[in-house]
């Protein structure tokens, strides 16, 4: 199993520790030839205008929407939901979303960087403790479809999703120790 990791901008660095330690073979997607091969991708977090420039730059939106298209699963985390979502409602007109997860969602939800914050999250699909959850800037989800199953909530609005084999969270899992959505994320890829 090879999962490519968007290494464009944000915290992919970390990602990919994160799955190594998971025994995945990971790549850095940097130009669309990185993309051969890969199983799944990681959308990671940073600054989603900055990402969607860098994804246009390098030519890798067409090939990343072509192949979430044909079922390439994809874990996106809080710039990575943004753009996996279907809608942004506070986005630029033409915004770049790949229309992964059937979710309309606001950057920036929960406030600006001196309103981050973190969560302890109790998430039945995962054993163990609580998921300590790090929000930076985070998207805040204004809707959910039909078939999107909704896996933790913060104060009512939904902050990790499901749908198929796209996984999403308006925080960064990376940035603790906890692999378990990772994992999670796994289990969705080659199924």
């Amino acid at each position: 199993m090879v999962i490519g990791v968007l290494a464009l901008q944000g915290a992919f660095a970390r990602h990919v520790e994160m799955l190594q330690g998971c025994g995945v073979d990971t790549v850095e997607i940097r130009q669309p030839d990185h993309l051969v091969g890969i199983d799944g991708l990681v959308v990671p977090g940073g600054e989603s205008t900055t990402m969607v420039k860098l994804l246009e730059t390098f030519e890798l939106a067409k090939p990343i929407q072509e192949l979430l298209d044909e079922g390439l699963p994809l874990f996106g985390t809080c710039a990575g939901m943004i753009l996996a979502a279907e809608g942004i409602a506070d986005g630029y007109p033409g915004q770049l979303s790949f229309g992964a997860i059937d979710l309309d969602v606001r950057r920036n939800g929960y406030g600006r960087q001196v309103d981050s914050f973190e969560a302890d999250l109790a998430i039945d699909a995962l054993d163990g403790p609580p998921i300590r959850a790090v929000f930076i800037r985070a998207p805040v989800v204004e809707r959910a479809g039909a078939e999107v199953e909704v896996l933790a909530s913060v104060e009512g609005d939904p902050v990790l999703c499901r749908q198929g084999s796209v996984l999403v969270t308006s925080f960064h899992p990376e940035l603790t120790d906890d692999d378990r959505l990772h994992r999670l994320f796994l289990t969705s890829v080659g199924t």
